[in-house]
């Protein structure tokens, strides 16, 4: 007898930019229900994208109180949350409704996600509020040169290299030169033994210099044998640690570009609010925002 076969309807779209074929791609299962966890984790490898999103559709009076169900996969393992996915999957639940707010629960806990529509643009804006940050470790510059293959010069001695987390650590690592930046190659293997020591997830590596005289910062993440071309988590520490380091002023929107190494131009938009003069744990607000467009639909065809 042959095996039953089953259909899931699927969407892509590219998050963090407002043309098509760059930001950073994101597939979206509409209705995820009934599939394990190793079907998913299947399914996230088969997209081969940065991460793949499962809507998870349940009782309407819980999705009033904590959300739509939402879980995340990239090609290896389930995160409790991650930026581009959470904006992107909004994105697609919002549809063409024009709904303010669509609130996501994820592993991390319920993440709303507002819209605005600027009368300059065609395209909604999505800002999504972070958990409040957690400031982790302030690391050595020799050894994370050690773990990088950079030397202590290329660190901007400006700011701190530190660990923050708003549901994933993630640690801010500024360099100096743009052109360092760009050039820089990540061994990853030694890389992981270090933040495998330190607590982090990531590294993500930062600089003054930019592309765009509009940004604030260049970005770049690396993780999986692979680049990733917008980390919106990885933004939202960042966002968190700039205000507390005086890059960026308590509550001033400023823009992060991050994937042009992979021609994938993403644009980020991200603010915190300092409520003292001193002190990381007075960062709160964390707001991670841009814009998003549709570029796939079709169906994932597979036997139970």
């Amino acid at each position: 007898m042959a095996n039953a076969m089953r259909k899931l309807s699927l969407v892509q779209v590219d998050v963090f930019t407002d043309r098509a074929f760059t930001g950073n791609a994101l597939a979206v299962v509409l209705d995820g229900s009934g599939l394990t966890t190793e079907q998913m984790q299947a399914i996230a490898r088969e997209t081969n994208l940065s991460e793949t999103t499962f809507i998870l559709p349940g009782d309407a009076d819980a999705e009033r109180e904590s959300g739509v169900r939402v879980r995340i996969f990239t090609v290896q393992e389930e995160l409790p949350f991650a930026g581009h996915p959470t904006l992107g999957t909004a994105f697609v639940l919002r549809g063409s409704s024009g709904a303010d707010e669509v609130r996501l629960a994820l592993k991390v806990g319920t993440v709303p996600v507002r819209f605005s529509q600027p009368p300059s643009s065609a395209l909604a804006f999505g800002e999504m509020m972070q958990k409040d940050p957690e400031f982790g470790m302030i690391h050595d510059r020799a050894a994370v040169a050690s773990a990088t293959g950079l030397s202590v010069s290329d660190f901007d001695d400006s700011a701190p290299i530190q660990t923050v987390s708003t549901g994933v650590p993630f640690t801010v690592t500024p360099l100096r030169s743009l052109q360092t930046l760009q050039g820089f190659r990540l061994d990853l293997n030694r890389a992981a033994e270090y933040l495998e020591r330190s607590g982090a997830k990531f590294l993500y590596f930062v600089s003054r210099e930019t592309v765009d005289p509009k940004a604030r910062l260049h970005a770049r993440l690396f993780f999986y044998n692979g680049e990733d071309p917008a980390t919106g988590s990885a933004a939202g520490c960042c966002a968190a640690w700039m205000v507390a380091h005086g890059v960026a002023a308590s509550d001033e929107q400023v823009m992060i570009e991050q994937g042009l190494e992979m021609h994938r131009p993403s644009c980020i938009f991200v603010r915190a609010t300092k409520r003292g003069p001193t002190g990381d744990n007075q960062v709160v607000n964390v707001r991670v925002g841009g814009n998003c467009v549709e570029v796939l639909r079709g169906e994932i065809i597979f036997a139970l």
